[in-house]
């Protein structure tokens, strides 16, 4: 069992330590994910996700070991579409804890909560061409592949072709 939940302060340490783990696997997709990834800039990120709360324009969470110990990754809803009734869900999972459905898991929950208690009625998940683990997790949550949008994401060296998937009610 996993548990999510908001990153606090406290969780900056663990957040810079899984993304510096993980750049062999999670850099290659998420710009942000870098060598030079401190504390300082997943205190920022806290911070963001908290404002963001907030204001309702975004639910990112920690994916964290059933008793909170570990924290295994992010997973969120964010770019709310308000006038269309829909979102975007990301996920990334630390390199020694992928492969585990760690991913799925939290995607799965997080989907249920922005249909359940947000309403909405679309949830896009949205991944870089040559992505196959995300893809797979997508697939494994039931979504549904509607097709490649062509330069649809921004990564380090430019403009990349994405598949789009959806997950419905």
């Amino acid at each position: 069992m996993l548990t999510l939940r908001p990153l606090l302060p406290a969780d900056a340490d663990a957040l810079s330590a899984a993304a510096l783990e993980s750049i062999a696997t999670v850099g290659r997709w998420m710009p942000w994910c870098t060598p030079d990834y401190t504390p300082a800039h997943a205190l920022e990120w806290i911070d963001h996700c908290t404002q963001a709360r907030a204001d309702q324009s975004a639910y990112e969470l920690g994916i964290f070991s059933a008793d909170g110990s570990e924290l295994f990754g992010l997973v969120g809803l964010n770019q709310f579409n308000r006038l269309h009734n829909f979102c975007n869900l990301g996920y990334w999972v630390r390199e020694s804890r992928q492969r585990q459905g760690v991913a799925v898991t939290a995607a799965r929950r997080l989907a249920e909560f922005g249909f359940r208690e947000l309403g909405q009625t679309r949830i896009e998940i949205v991944i870089a061409a040559g992505n196959t683990g995300s893809e797979a997790v997508a697939r494994k949550v039931g979504a549904h592949f509607e097709g490649m949008a062509r330069n649809r994401l921004q990564l380090a060296d430019g403009p990349v072709a994405a598949s789009v998937y959806s997950l419905i009610p």
